[in-house]
């Protein structure tokens, strides 16, 4: 196997890690069914083109992001999810019109044609005699960092236990003085706040479209049924196998035979693994 083709998978995999990581909150803590999640992804992507737009300088991007995310997931949950968290289903359709409302109003403010960015870090990077774009190893190495903060985070804060203690018992949190609606609230901005840094990640390598937010939602849930909801090492392993099946199996042949292997690798885990890998080891 070359260099390039194992950066190309830690790119897959990372980023796939990074936009699977907002789901899970979600769907996974909140019981939430957000199919508006791959358009907190788009509205990342297109952080950019706002940016630019405006005529801000470019280091703006990651507030730009960040603010406009947050301000849309905020004004969600406050009119929306807010009534809706356990009860899956509604949640499903709701956030499935909420999604095509977020769609449209990309639209009509940017048109439905392609965007695209220019890269941040230009120029490759010799890499034991291979070179390898700049900005994809910076992006991988931030993701790295960013889960491995986001794991010590989540052992040792006094905020991660309380959310595990409104996941397994929300009545009893409630009775001990946890205030679940304003720990539910910020545990959804934050999933959504972490689709869109997936966006804005992804933007300068991809085409920016209204329509993009749906194949990053679908291999979202991919991952998430590979790898087992609660924790993130079941990430990390739904990532990695539907990330690497389908860039293994499209390097070898074509995406279209990639994107089959995974819908029918998906298709399997549901039959005989639904809990995923790690729910089913534990």
């Amino acid at each position: 196997m070359s260099l390039a083709l194992i950066l190309n998978l830690a790119w897959h995999v990372g980023t796939l890690a990074l936009v699977a990581l907002g789901l899970a909150i979600i769907f996974g803590k909140l019981r939430i069914m957000n199919m508006a999640h791959g358009e907190f992804v788009m509205i990342g992507a297109y952080s950019p083109v706002i940016t630019s737009s405006m005529g801000l300088p470019a280091w703006l991007q990651l507030p730009v992001c960040l603010l406009t995310v947050g301000l849309v997931a905020l004004v969600v949950e406050r009119a929306v999810v807010c009534r809706l968290y356990g009860r899956m289903f509604d949640s499903l359709l709701a956030t499935w019109g909420i999604s095509i409302l977020l769609r449209e109003a990309i639209e009509l403010i940017f048109g439905r044609g392609y965007q695209s960015v220019s890269l941040p870090i230009p120029g490759t990077i010799q890499i034991l005699g291979s070179g390898y774009p700049a900005y994809r190893i910076a992006i991988i190495a931030c993701i790295a960092l960013g889960f491995a903060l986001l794991a010590w985070w989540n052992s040792r804060s006094m905020v991660a236990t309380r959310i595990k203690a409104m996941v397994e018992n929300p009545g009893l949190a409630q009775a001990v003085g946890i205030d679940t609606g304003r720990l539910s609230r910020w545990a959804f901005v934050f999933g959504c706040c972490t689709a869109g840094l997936a966006g804005l990640a992804l933007a300068p390598t991809i085409r920016i479209e209204p329509m993009m937010g749906l194949d990053y939602l679908i291999k979202s849930f991919f991952a998430l049924v590979v790898g087992g909801l609660g924790s993130l090492e079941g990430l990390g392993l739904g990532a990695g196998i539907i990330a690497g099946t389908q860039s293994l199996i499209g390097a070898a042949f074509n995406q279209t035979y990639g994107y089959l292997a995974v819908l029918s690798l998906s298709i399997l885990f549901l039959w005989l693994k639904p809990d995923g890998i790690h729910s089913a080891s534990r």
